[in-house]
């Protein structure tokens, strides 16, 4: 059975994996002409992508490239003294299993787990699809796929295709997130450098198997923002205005976006819709359900829909009638738990007062200097993101009869 996944970043080699695993004959296309490498920031692990990712064998390599940020200085606006956080503290207390890692490291990872059972198509894309599965590229020739599956991200090119514009399923929650890649002048090792004030917030870090840094930038905004998701000059300008005079070391951040090798900069953006799956056609990931990307828990949410959507076409033996439904089934409260994580974290990320950021200041403080049990047991009263992730609970589909018909 020939199954087709658009996008190569996380959702979709993890998926692939899976899928071959259970005899499918998968093809990934992907729009770049590599694996992206766009200087990628930090994203989280949670236990249930840890246990998948243990499955597949890989959790050795993304232990060995987790960034080791175990400690975090804070600066507020007006407050002349930093707050000294111990982030393996807090880290430890919001997940039992939980790990940070490059998105683009974690991306090659993956990628390479199956990359020689795959046929892999860089620098092309899709352009049409058909109900009966015959798909149209920009490049390569017209092929015929029993079941195709946009993992292409929150801007999804297969999402457009077949279920219309994005406008129609986004909803802002009212904040920017944007990274660049810059020198590692402070030699920072281990260390996160966050500044926050009413409205924004701006960090550094350093990751202990590379070079460089990385400076993350977040901000709210009443309105959308007038740009275009590929327009990178007009991106940077909206991002230097927010944060001018801010403080000179993030003046100094923001003088790299014009030499930087790597830049990202998007909308915190959720996607809501009805139905994920429309004929041989669903989407996985941020595709379907992006709850926002940085605060959400996209990447994990990823990696457990890419799971569950191979383990249910597996056990219905590649019949989507029945696969893609109970895949929305068994993901359904994971997404809507997820986006409640986002709109929580973007709150308490990008502080809405000056009271909520000394919450924000004292609360960091008092996790980090109680002993491990009492700070632990703080933070899974205090925290969604802990409790939504470690209460995550999916199917081991390797234990559940498969149908021969997948191998076909």
């Amino acid at each position: 059975m020939r199954i087709l996944i658009s996008g190569a970043s996380v959702a979709g080699p993890v998926l692939a994996y899976w899928l071959t695993e259970y005899g499918f004959d998968v093809t990934v296309v992907e729009r770049a002409p590599a694996l992206r490498k766009t200087g990628g920031h930090a994203v989280d692990l949670f236990r249930p992508a840890v246990d998948i990712s243990e499955e597949m064998g890989v959790l050795p390599r993304i232990e060995e490239r987790a960034t080791g940020t175990d400690r975090m200085t804070l600066y507020r606006d007006g407050v002349r003294r930093p707050v000294r956080v111990d982030l393996s503290k807090v880290f430890g207390g919001a997940s039992d299993r939980h790990l940070e890692v490059l998105r683009d490291d974690l991306s090659e990872i993956y990628y390479d787990a199956a990359r020689d059972d795959v046929e892999y198509i860089f620098d092309d894309s899709i352009t049409s699809i058909s109900p009966d599965g015959e798909v149209e590229f920009e490049n390569a020739a017209r092929r015929r796929f029993d079941l195709v599956i946009g993992a292409d991200g929150l801007h999804s090119n297969v999402r457009r295709i077949v279920f219309g514009e994005e406008s129609q399923y986004s909803s802002f929650i009212g904040a920017y997130l944007g990274v660049l890649t810059l020198p590692n002048g402070a030699g920072l090792d281990g260390e996160l450098v966050i500044h926050t004030g009413v409205g924004r917030t701006a960090g550094i870090y350093g990751a202990r198997h590379i070079e460089d840094a990385r400076a993350l930038f977040l901000f709210r905004s009443e309105r959308e923002l007038d740009y275009h998701h590929r327009d990178v000059p007009r991106q940077k300008e909206l991002l230097r205005a927010a944060f001018d005079g801010m403080d000179p070391e993030v003046d100094g951040w923001l003088r790299e976006l014009d030499r930087t090798p790597a830049f990202y900069f998007d909308s915190i953006t959720q996607l809501r819709m009805p139905t994920w799956s429309r004929g041989r056609v669903t989407l996985v990931g941020d595709a379907g359900y992006c709850p926002g990307p940085a605060v959400g828990g996209s990447t994990t949410l990823a990696v457990v829909g890419a799971y569950v959507l191979a383990g249910e076409l597996a056990r219905a033996g590649g019949d989507h009638e029945r696969a893609y439904p109970a895949y929305e089934h068994a993901m359904t409260n994971h997404v809507t738990a997820s986006r409640a994580v986002a709109l929580s974290a973007a709150k308490t990320l990008i502080p809405t007062s000056r009271l909520s950021m000394a919450a924000l200041a004292h609360g960091a403080r008092l996790i980090s200097t109680l002993p491990a049990t009492p700070s632990r047991a703080l933070l899974r009263l205090t925290t969604k993101s802990a409790r939504t992730y470690n209460s995550m609970t999916i199917d081991n589909y390797r234990t559940s009869p498969i149908l021969g018909e997948c191998r076909s």
